[in-house]
Order: structure tokens, then sequence, then C-alpha cells
């Protein structure tokens, strides 16, 4: 086993050892008294302020970007990052980790570090419940007071569209994980596609705004790639439930058919009907497909803590957060948000587009503190490379931000409904990877570094 394999066991071992779910949290003990269990709660390990408390759950590309701004520009303000996991694993980038083009330590970041260069603190728990009345935020860890709450928790998976089965959600997300949800899901996607001796290995495209449109494509090049330099008798199936690729058509297009023609099935409007994993058949309506591995991506909705916290709003089947969507302030409750891939805007759930979102969302509580103006509302911007191909390096790019009806520009009048107003704007993509192709590649990797560096700061 090499070192990168080493490292990362030993990073997922202590990422998994914290769960969402908890039977009795570290923040409660239960006395019995008179026969009767009665439960207290304890206060976190957190020092007391008499400065505004702004509590940011979710250590993502959009919690650490509210972190860094709010700090930046409230600077007397307490701020604290909640996150479950120890330590920080990209999903953008890890595409080519997965191949062998980018070592662990590239993804890898450290809370503790970003948390030191922007002054602010990072408490390592997980987010349990809320108590919206008293201003509270539970966790693993004992309760945090907040005058300001920045809920940033991402996605989970949404398997009811395929079955309601829990013993084959259970296999699913065990033996054939999407790797969406960066951590042990990787290591084993990782595992599979080094290990793979040949045959079909099917990838799934989802339906709805699901988690970073363009990966499962760019994931299914270099696999092909990966396969294709090994001289395996394999084929990638992509089973996409879309009926035609969903963003940078003709980059993607052109790559399945010029580089990976015996090494990709792309399989349109493929919704998947049924699985025999036993027997390794999955069904759409139209066919069955027998393979020999596989990652299955389901729908995507926004994290159950949102859901538990009662602030998640059922559009769409997502369960995403109920907020303005201009200013993302829960609907009814003053002083809590909901940014990056939880939000329900049609916005793309990527890393750029959260980052650039961050920054917005730390400046509307940074301005509340100082008691100015709420500012302007500003698109976040989508700024996305691909790979196609790893040697050469080949990749296609994609940059747009996002429109508003202006119509009625007051953000206390915006619904919940109005995010359908929002639309792509100012797009720009470079798809010729023939020609533009080695430049974009290039770019991945100073794109990814600086984004780090924005996040995490100087080492």
């Amino acid at each position: 086993m090499d070192s990168s394999k080493r490292k990362f066991l030993a990073l997922s071992g202590i990422t998994i050892a914290s769960s969402l779910t908890t039977s009795l949290s570290a923040s409660e003990h239960t006395d019995t008294v008179k026969g009767k269990a009665e439960t207290k709660n304890t206060k976190a390990p957190i020092p007391d302020t008499k400065q505004p408390r702004v509590v940011i759950l979710g250590g993502g590309w959009s919690g650490l970007s509210v972190a860094k701004t709010v700090t930046a520009f409230a600077p007397k303000a307490d701020v604290i990052l909640v996150e479950k996991r120890h330590e920080f694993i990209s999903c953008p980038v890890s595409n080519l980790w997965l191949v062998d083009q980018v070592e662990l330590d590239y993804i890898t970041h450290d809370y503790l570090q970003a948390a030191r260069n922007y002054n602010y603190t990072f408490f390592n728990a997980t987010a349990i419940g809320i108590d919206k009345k008293k201003r509270i935020l539970k966790t693993s860890e004992g309760d945090i007071a907040f005058d300001y709450l920045v809920l940033s928790p991402g996605i989970d998976y949404d398997y009811s569209k395929w079955t309601t089965d829990t013993a084959l959600v259970t296999r699913l997300k065990q033996e054939y994980p999407a790797a969406f949800i960066p951590g042990s899901e990787h290591m084993t996607l990782k595992s599979k596609i080094h290990n793979f001796k040949g045959g079909n290995f099917i990838l799934t495209v989802p339906g709805g705004n699901y988690r970073c449109l363009p990966a499962p494509y760019e994931r299914a090049c270099l696999i092909a790639d990966y396969f294709k330099q090994k001289k395996l008798k394999a084929k990638v199936i992509l089973l996409d439930e879309n009926n035609a690729i969903t963003i940078k058509k003709k980059g993607f297009s052109s790559a399945f058919e010029e580089l990976y023609a015996d090494y990709i099935e792309y399989v349109p409007n493929a919704a998947i009907t049924g699985f025999d994993l036993d027997k390794k058949i999955v069904s759409t309506e139209m066919e069955d497909y027998e393979f020999e591995d596989a990652a299955f991506y389901p729908r995507v909705r926004g994290a159950k803590i949102l859901e538990t916290m009662g602030l998640a709003k059922d559009a769409k089947d997502m369960m995403e957060g109920h907020i303005n969507s201009l200013t993302y302030e829960v609907i009814g409750e003053k002083d809590i948000f909901i940014a990056g891939d939880a939000r329900p805007m049609g916005f793309s759930k990527s890393g750029n587009t959260s980052n650039t979102e961050g920054k917005y969302v730390g400046s509307i509580v940074a301005k509340r503190i100082n008691k100015e103006e709420a500012p302007a509302w500003e698109p976040p911007i989508t700024m996305c490379f691909s790979a196609v191909a790893t040697k050469p390096a080949k990749a296609i790019y994609i940059f747009t931000q996002y429109s508003f009806d202006k119509k009625d520009k007051d953000p206390k009048h915006v619904k919940f409904e109005d995010w359908k107003k929002f639309s792509f704007s100012n797009t720009m993509s470079s798809e010729n990877w023939k020609k533009d192709g080695d430049v974009d590649a290039d770019s991945i990797l100073s794109w990814s570094a600086a984004l780090y560096f924005d996040m995490f700061g100087a080492k």
C-alpha cells in the first residue's frame, strides 16, 4: 500500500468517526431522578464573549468563505466554524486524484490553519439540532449560543427515486458509493478503479440540480483514460437520467467519440428502474446492463440536518433551505442564513460558486454587525475546469454568472419560489480540447491552488 493510501485511510478513519446521527450527544447527559430520566444540557467548551457571535455550520467551500469574510469585515465579531470533519478534503479536483494525477496532500487541507490565518475559532463537532428561540446551536460537544447563524451543511444523497428498500440503499452506499461527498467514498472508488480487471464499469448521472454538473462526465473520461492506458478490455457505461449531457456538451461529446469510442458508452434518458446487486445487473426502462463494478450517483437533496432543524422547504423534493433568494436569510428566522449547496436557487452546486457566494453572505452578516446598509445583491460565479484526458493533459472550461429578474428589487418582497427567476448570464466557455485543452488543463491546478489559498491562507 502506497503512502497516499495509508494517509487517506487514516484520515477517513477519523472522518467517519463523527456521524450526523447520535442517539445521545455529548452535549447531554442523563440522570435518574425518582425513576425518571432527566436530561441536562451543557455548554460547549468555548469562552464566553461580549462581542456578537457568528456561528457557521459546515466547513466546505461556502462555510470557509463566510468565516473568512465575516472576520475580515467585522473583526470584533466572535466567529466560530463548526465542522464534523477533522480535515478538509476537496471534492473539486478529486477526479484527478482518483487516477493519480495529483497527490492526496494537494486536495487535503488543515482547518486549524485557516482558523489561525483568518482569526476565527475552529470547533470540531457534529450539529444535532437548534433552539431557535434561545438562539442555540446544539452539537455533539455542547451547546453554542449565537447572535448570527450561517448554515452551510451541503448535500445528502436521495435514493428514494430508485428504491425505498433500506437494505438495498445500505448496500448501494457501502458497495457502490457515489463518491460525491469527500472522504471514505473516494477511497473506495479509487480502489475500484485501480483494481479493475475488465468488463463494464457503470457510472450514473442523476436528474435535478445535483452536485457539480460536469463531474460525472469528467469522471467517465478520466476512468476511461485510465483503462485505455492500462490496455484493459473495459468499458465505462454512463447512464444519464437526463436527455442529454447537462453541461459542456460539445466538449464531452467530442471526447467520448474521438478519445474513448471503444471505452465509453453514453446512454441518455437512462433512469434506473431496478437493481440486482447479487447478479450485478442494473435496469432502465429500455435495457438491462450487466456490470463488474460501479459507482451509483443518486439524486441529491439538502443536508438532512436542515430538515431536523425545521429550516428546509420541500420544493422539487429536494428539501433545501427555506430562504429569501437574495439575502439567504431563512424565512421567518432573523439572522439565520443558509448558503452553499443546500440553497434552493438554481445555481451550480460547485466549489467556485459556493466560495463566491460565501463572500456575499459573509458581507451581509458583517454589515449587520456593523449596523451598515445591506450590500447590493451579487451573483455567484461558476468557474469550472474539467479534465478529459491525462497524457497529454486536456481539459475544457466554462465561466458563468447569474441574473435575476429585477422588476422587484426589494429583497423583502422576494418569495421562496422566486429562485426560478435566476438564469445564466455572461457565460463563456472553451470546449475545444484539441485547440485549447492543454492551456485549460494547466489552469485546473492554478485555479484550485488559488482557491485553496483563499480559504486556508499560507501554511
